[in-house]
């Protein structure tokens, strides 16, 4: 069981993303599907960020935004520290961004500030239209989204990529007006392979400037 597939308009995202060099050529799927979550996290459990995410977050020179999400959304981050100040100060702005998305779709707000302060330029624009998507759809979701094998390359000290993998198959949509949710099963695979670049601000924040994802790779099935 996984979240299910949001209507076409939400492909609409993918459009402009640009394959990182890192994913070794084109999405055989199409590039990022509309099923696919900005990675969404989404993450944070219940009323406060990933545990993890928070432990590896650099002595911040920017205050970050407080993430509280719903207690029927909860996301986890397995391996989400190498051991390396650099690499995991990455990390936890990474899993910030996941938070401020899933915040941002789940208020139905795409104005959250978190997304401006974790994303910027065509990034920002496209994590705007996925918020509007599910708005458009009067859809959120519920569960467990749980963000695995973490993979960080630093180019330099302003520059980095990062490879993960999400598990939504405890994820589930769910109507915005009535609550209901969706469990009818879903034939797509619940696993997403992500590619995110970064560069890191004058602030010291690193910001996500592109991401892509796809859908039933097998390197989060294996």
């Amino acid at each position: 069981m996984k979240r299910r597939s949001l209507p076409v308009a939400a492909a609409l995202v993918a459009s402009a993303a640009l394959l990182l060099t890192a994913c070794g050529g084109d999405d055989s799927g199409g590039g990022s599907k509309a099923n696919d979550k900005i990675a969404g996290a989404n993450t944070g459990n219940g009323a406060s960020a990933s545990p993890t995410a928070s432990a590896s977050a650099p002595a911040a020179s920017a205050d970050r935004p407080k993430i509280e999400l719903p207690s029927d959304v909860t996301d986890t981050f397995e391996s989400w520290k190498t051991g390396d100040a650099a690499k995991d100060a990455v990390l936890a702005d990474t899993a910030g961004r996941i938070d401020a998305t899933n915040d941002a779709i789940l208020r139905g707000d795409t104005g959250a500030p978190g997304l401006s302060f974790y994303y910027r330029d065509k990034a920002l624009s496209d994590a705007v239209a996925w918020v509007q998507a599910y708005v458009n759809a009067n859809m959120t979701f519920t569960g467990t989204t749980r963000y695995y094998a973490p993979q960080v390359t630093l180019s330099g000290k302003t520059e980095a990529s990062v490879v993960y993998c999400a598990d939504e198959s405890k994820g589930f949509n769910k109507n915005r007006k009535t609550n209901k949710v969706d469990r009818t099963p879903s034939g797509e695979s619940p696993y997403v392979l992500y590619n995110t670049r970064l560069e890191k601000s004058a602030r010291g924040v690193w910001q996500s400037i592109n991401l892509v994802s796809k859908r039933g790779d097998e390197t989060c099935t294996a």
